[in-house]
Order: structure tokens, then C-alpha cells, then sequence
């Protein structure tokens, strides 16, 4: 029996990747999910409650659930701020999203109107921008942002020791990936929900060793400045009919253009030229005002920019939003 402890040389070719150029945030703890993460550090924190806002995804939810700590909700201003009248005691913690990635300027905000080691920064949508060094946890979910098949990644100010046991789950969550490579994205899409919905249970594991090597090999220097790039031209060009205010200075290579428009048929005209955005997020309708539900759930379109794109194909998205063909 050969000895598995020594680097194999030789036999046939694993899926090429380009060089390893670095793992982001190398310092940081790294989990199968974003989800899992935040459960880590409840665990190691032990807060007696948290303040939620209600704009987020369930998920989040879940492992404030799985270890019976006690949510409070708070609302957001039109600036995505949190509203002036939520006030914390000193055993709670606060979760603040980085909302799309444009949300910088308010998370410094943040830091000074609450004690720092009390903040947990969910930057999920936020993946370029610099974690806070004096806020009590950031967490990052590189899925959202590139094509791996899960992770997650965790700074904090608590001691968190990782996970004994590494996920193996990635190797299922791979088919959506592929499948777009090699066929279209309305082939990879049911695997895409397989693998979203095997992400569900959020006991935390060790990062994939998979997840870990694709990381790795991401030029992101590159996706960040495409990113920023082609969510400038969007804005130069749509920004005057967005029905909220985009601040592009706050972008540092953001996950989206976030487009709020009163044209209810729109989201289906994007999609007929294939053209997909998500909806953030369907859950939250029933806990969010109804004018809130309409702007910032079923109206806003999160517009595509990501590091697979260039001018052509967002003059291809601006085209279908103003009818100019």
C-alpha cells in the first residue's frame, strides 16, 4: 500500500486550474458555508441575544435557531442603515449586512455609534471589501462571488478552533458548475438548487479541500477590478432611472448593481433574453413593511457584473431596461 502522506508525481491529469496565485484572507477560519461560520462563532461567543435586521436571507437565521440564542429584529433606514432607534444592551450582539457590497461608509458608520466588539459583519455580498479589524466577526461566502462549490470564511476576535472534521460534500455540489461550463446555465440550474439546498445543514466542517484549491487559483485582483469596472458603466448609464440612491464610491468590487425600478415586467423581459438576476429576498416579505417588500424585494433587480462580463454585454443589459435595441 503506497503511503498517502507523500505528494503524488505522475499517472493522469487532474482538472486543470491555472497557477495558485494565494488564498483570500488566509488568516481566517474556513468553514463549508457562511452559515456554518456564523454558527462556529455563536458557539464560541455565546451572546444572550442578537439583533437581526429583518432585510436577510433565512439562512442566516438558522443557526441562531440550532442553538436557541435569541433574535430581535431591526429596521433599516433608505440608506440601508440601522435605524436610529435601536439601541443594544451590553450582553447583545448586532449583525449588519453589507448590503450588494456598496455598503462601506455605513460600516464605519457602525463602528462608531456601537461598541465594535458587539458588531458581527455579514459581508456575504461583500467579498472585496476589507474586513473591520476592530469589529467583533466578519464573514465572507466566496460562492456568491465565484465558481466554487461551497465555503465559507471567518475573522473574528474570539478563538475559534477549526473544525475536526472536513467537508466532503463539494464533490456533489460540482454538477451546476460544470454544467454551465460545458452546456448552459438552464441545464446546471437544477443542480444549482441540489447543491444550494445540501448547504441547509449548518453543523460546522472544515472547508473542502476542493473548495480550498479552486480558491486558490482565482486571480482576484482581476474579478475585483472587472467587477468595479462594469458596475460603474452600469451606473453611469442607468443611474438616473434607479429608483434608489447607488453611491459608486461606496463599490469596491461589489457582488451587483442593485437596480430598483416600478416596471413589474421588467425582471421577466431580463429574463427572456436570458439575462438572470436573483431575488433578495423572498423570505423576508412577510417581516418587512409592504413598501419596503415592493422596493427592495420584488422591484429591485440585482443586475449582473460580475468578472465574466465586459461593456458589450452590459450595453446588452442596458438595452433591455431603457427598449433601446
Amino acid at each position: 500500500m503506497s503511503d498517502e502522506t507523500l505528494t503524488p508525481i505522475g499517472g493522469y491529469f487532474e482538472l486543470e486550474l491555472p497557477n495558485r496565485v494565494g488564498f483570500p484572507f488566509a488568516e481566517a477560519n474556513r468553514f463549508q458555508s457562511a452559515r456554518a461560520a456564523f454558527l462556529a462563532l455563536l458557539r464560541a461567543g455565546r451572546p444572550k441575544r442578537v439583533w437581526m435586521p429583518r432585510y436577510i436571507c433565512d439562512s442566516m437565521l438558522a443557526p441562531l435557531e440550532q442553538e436557541g440564542i435569541t433574535y430581535l429584529w431591526y429596521e433599516l433606514d433608505d440608506q440601508l442603515l440601522v435605524d436610529e432607534n435601536c439601541e443594544i444592551e451590553n450582553s447583545d450582539w448586532l449583525l449588519y449586512v453589507n448590503y450588494f457590497g456598496i455598503c462601506d461608509v455605513n460600516v464605519a458608520a457602525l463602528l462608531k455609534r456601537f461598541p465594535p466588539d458587539q458588531l458581527v459583519l455579514d459581508y456575504s455580498q461583500a467579498f472585496f471589501s476589507t474586513p473591520a479589524e476592530n469589529a467583533l466577526a466578519t464573514v465572507y461566502s466566496p460562492r456568491k462571488f465565484f465558481g466554487v462549490p461551497d465555503g465559507g470564511l471567518l475573522m473574528s476576535q474570539i478563538s475559534i478552533s477549526a473544525p475536526e472534521i472536513r467537508d466532503t460534500g463539494s464533490f456533489d455540489r460540482t454538477p451546476h458548475l460544470l454544467k454551465r461550463l460545458g452546456e448552459s446555465p438552464e441545464a446546471g440550474y437544477p443542480f444549482y438548487q441540489t447543491a444550494e439546498e445540501s448547504l441547509g445543514l449548518c453543523e460546522p466542517q472544515r472547508m473542502s479541500q476542493l473548495t480550498e484549491i479552486i480558491l486558490s487559483s482565482i486571480d482576484f485582483d482581476y474579478a475585483g477590478k472587472k467587477r468595479l469596472q462594469n458596475f460603474r458603466y452600469l451606473h453611469k448609464k442607468l443611474g438616473k432611472l434607479n429608483a434608489i440612491a447607488v453611491d459608486p464610491l461606496q463599490a469596491s468590487g461589489p457582488l451587483c448593481y442593485p437596480f430598483a425600478t416600478q416596471d413589474s415586467a421588467l425582471r421577466n423581459r431580463l429574463l427572456t433574453a436570458r439575462i438572470f438576476v436573483a431575488t433578495y429576498w423572498h423570505e423576508a416579505v412577510d417581516r418587512v413593511t409592504e413598501e419596503w417588500a415592493e422596493s427592495m424585494i420584488m422591484n429591485l433587480l440585482p443586475l449582473p457584473i460580475d468578472q465574466r462580463y465586459g461593456p458589450a454585454d452590459m450595453e446588452r443589459i442596458i438595452s433591455i431596461i431603457t427598449g433601446e435595441h
